[in-house]
């Protein structure tokens, strides 16, 4: 149990630091820290200026990785992502030249802004942790972890993310406005200075990477397991749902419900962590009907719907 109380010890430690310059989004640094531990990658989606470049900037100081930033525009090519070849008179051989995605920590900021064919050049990288260039290929540096953030409002010069890259994701997350006295709070914390400028990281690299084999070992009972796939299952079974969650949702969902766990000090999964999670992973996984959406009716909705019907497994006594 000492293993999983030092994952929630290191949690608390990102969280604080963090919460040095996002004011009251514990939670939405908890989900963030879960998508760390499985090696998921994060999309956050929320209207301007609500912190979410922010956000993942000061979680990628926190977290002592190599960090790059993409700013994702309608001119970007899918070189200036993954680098190129470039030839050298010199030497007379041609030299690669890395692209910003081969860090640790890759930030996309406004990631629909970019053309299918550059978004596609994220594909392999976040699926496959490698890069194809002139036929070689390179593997991308361990922990590697993608932060990409998206304006669900703004339509001109942007472009969906197509379903495969959707899914690719590990979690949805929204930030949502602050409240009264967190608006207050934040311009108080920032008058006079920029406290991201002096954030400092408070792990390492390697540390990430044996906490995210740690909690591959956290324990699930076959009853948490089958009620994992029966809400996946059912999401492909509702009426008002075109396409269900993939078997990457149900992986995703299993394997969140671990980190969810030693986050809280716990070597076992409880029902209500699964429960708590789907919404985040599952959400942006659905393809609702047109039907439903005319009837206001949304993805989240639907799978609160689905999480409320399944029955929740009980201990035997």
């Amino acid at each position: 149990m000492t293993r999983f109380a030092d994952i929630q010890s290191i949690a608390a430690n990102i969280r604080d630091n963090v919460g040095k310059v996002i004011v009251g989004k514990n939670a939405t640094i908890d989900l963030a820290l879960v998508a760390l531990l499985c090696e998921g990658h994060i999309l956050f989606e929320d209207v301007p200026g609500i912190g979410k470049t922010t956000l993942a900037k000061a979680l990628a100081r926190s977290l002592g990785c190599s960090f790059r930033r993409i700013q994702f525009t309608p001119d970007l090519l899918p070189s200036d992502v993954t680098g190129l070849a470039v030839y050298n008179q010199k030497t007379q051989e041609f030299e690669f030249r890395p692209g910003p995605v081969m860090a640790q920590i890759v930030l996309a900021d406004e990631i629909n802004r970019a053309t299918p064919r550059t978004q596609s050049a994220l594909l392999e990288a976040m699926q496959e942790r490698q890069i194809t260039v002139d036929g070689a290929t390179k593997l991308l540096p361990r922990p590697f972890l993608v932060l990409a953030t998206q304006n669900p409002i703004e339509l001109e010069g942007t472009f969906p993310l197509p379903e495969a890259q959707v899914d690719r994701f590990f979690i949805k997350l929204a930030l949502g406005y602050p409240t009264a006295e967190e608006e207050n709070a934040i311009l108080l914390r920032f008058e006079r200075d920029e406290p991201l400028e002096n954030l400092q990281a408070v792990v390492d690299a390697d540390t990430i990477l044996s906490l995210q084999k740690l909690v591959r070992t956290v324990r699930v009972e076959a009853s948490v397991r089958d009620y994992v796939i029966a809400i996946v299952r059912a999401t492909r079974a509702h009426q008002s749902v075109e396409l269900g969650a993939s078997p990457r949702g149900s992986l995703y969902l299993y394997h969140a419900a671990q980190a969810l766990s030693a986050l809280r000090g716990r070597d076992f999964v409880l029902p209500d962590d699964v429960k708590y999670l789907a919404p985040f992973v599952l959400t942006h996984r659905l393809i609702i009907s047109a039907q439903t959406r005319l009837r206001g009716r949304d993805a989240r909705q639907i799978v609160k719907e689905v999480v409320e019907s399944v029955p929740v497994p009980v201990e035997q006594v």
